[in-house]
């Protein structure tokens, strides 16, 4: 392989798919992940993660030497961080891998190079890490192109979205957003937004607060027509006839790496002042609980009607339908739950998009609908569409499989 000219630090759901971008386009690609068995993968050709399209990007772009992974960044002349951004305790946003990732390439940044952020961060990220590179190295002072730009892509779709989908883009000074907007426009079809490094920080993190905050609002619902008898699913497609209505559909939570976490970013930081955005946190990650709650109900029920104790089958555990991310999943919490209520009653697992689990045995998703007394619909996986379900079987729909009255 060549002199890299671009070090992705990150080779995971949205690291990969971003480096097999650029590589395809014939411009030589370092990436870096800790884990060692994913950099074997990848130097194989193959991936760790299911994503439409991902494997042949990845194959035909190591195959043609354009994307190499290793363990540690090498030199280059742009450096992308892209690295997770968890939450520590009492939901506090974690930078730390952010960091790391930017101390591990300290040594090699040399003037004029690029550095960018394209982790989820909070407000002002960039310009700690612009001040750690500086403080270590101060004879880069105003020497360096610094920037933030956000992912936002849909996983299933990454590798179109990655292309097509407009980005924003924020320098920690003009020279900075110009340089990285010369950078993405050679790999990306969407239009390019100038703005600064914390506008668009913000941008990302504004992104998926509203989503948090309208799914609460289909979620509250279903809490409210669930004790007015009223089935939620008609009650928003009728309400959605409205021509300046678009209520979306509820679920059993909220989860994934980006919903269910940046909210917070902003709570962490703005207490007083991010009421709603707070509130709907509280809401997603209650509709979790109130659903595990529902099955136990659900349980008792049947003893006392049946004087036997039910078999039940968890349906999905990923954060969305049709992929195999479960990342901070509320459909894992309430499989979870369930288990641990359990009192010697048989339970099924279901998710046809993984093959196995370190915590929970799987079952194929037809054979435990037909073993199971109680069905749980948690995740709207395709294949869970085109079950018959008999009559004489209880069917919790948490997530409009079949858009029934839970």
């Amino acid at each position: 392989m060549n002199q890299p000219e671009v070090v992705m630090i990150g080779l995971g759901y949205i690291g990969l798919p971003t480096a097999a971008l650029i590589a395809q386009n014939k411009t030589y690609v370092h990436g870096v992940d800790i884990n060692p068995k994913v950099v074997d993968i990848i130097n194989e050709g193959k991936i760790h993660i299911v994503e439409p399209e991902l494997d042949i990007a990845v194959a035909d772009a190591v195959k043609n030497g354009y994307l190499k992974a290793g363990t540690t960044p090498v030199e280059a002349k742009t450096y992308l961080i892209v690295v997770p951004t968890p939450f520590k305790a009492k939901n506090e946003p974690d930078i730390s891998f952010v960091e790391a990732a930017t101390r591990a390439v300290l040594p090699l940044l040399k003037e004029n190079d690029l550095y960018i952020i394209e982790s989820t961060s909070p407000i002002g990220t960039t310009e700690k890490m612009m001040n750690l590179i500086y403080s270590e190295r101060p004879e880069l002072i105003k020497k360096l192109y610094i920037a933030y730009c956000p992912e936002r892509v849909l996983p299933g779709n990454v590798m179109y979205e990655l292309v097509h989908n407009d980005r924003v883009i924020g320098g920690v000074d003009d020279g900075s957003t110009e340089k990285a907007i010369d950078f993405y426009k050679q790999y990306i079809k969407g239009d390019l937004h100038k703005t600064n490094a914390r506008t668009a920080e913000m941008c990302k993190l504004v992104e998926n607060s509203s989503r948090d905050v309208q799914i609460a609002f289909a979620n509250e619902l279903s809490l409210i027509c669930d004790k007015a008898d009223i089935n939620v699913w008609e009650l928003i497609e009728l309400a959605n006839k409205h021509p300046r209505v678009n209520i979306l559909q509820p679920g059993c939570g909220v989860g994934g790496h980006c919903i269910a976490v940046d909210p917070y970013f902003i709570v962490s930081d703005y207490p007083m002042e991010s009421k709603i955005i707070g509130a709907a946190r509280e809401v997603n990650n209650y509709k979790s609980f109130w659903c595990a709650e529902k099955v136990q109900t659900a349980k008792l029920e049947f003893e006392l009607k049946y004087g036997r104790k039910p078999s039940i089958a968890i349906m999905g555990l990923t954060f969305k339908p049709n992929i195999d991310d479960l990342r901070e999943s509320p459909a894992k919490y309430i499989a979870q739950k369930v288990l641990q209520k359990s009192n010697n009653e048989e339970c099924f697992i279901v998710e046809p998009n993984i093959t196995d689990h370190k915590v929970f045995k799987l079952t194929e998703y037809k054979e435990a609908v037909e073993k199971a007394d109680i069905i749980v619909f948690l995740v709207a996986h395709d294949e869970f569409k085109t079950l018959e379900i008999s009559s004489a079987k209880i069917a919790l729909d948490f997530c409009g499989v079949f858009k029934q009255k839970i």
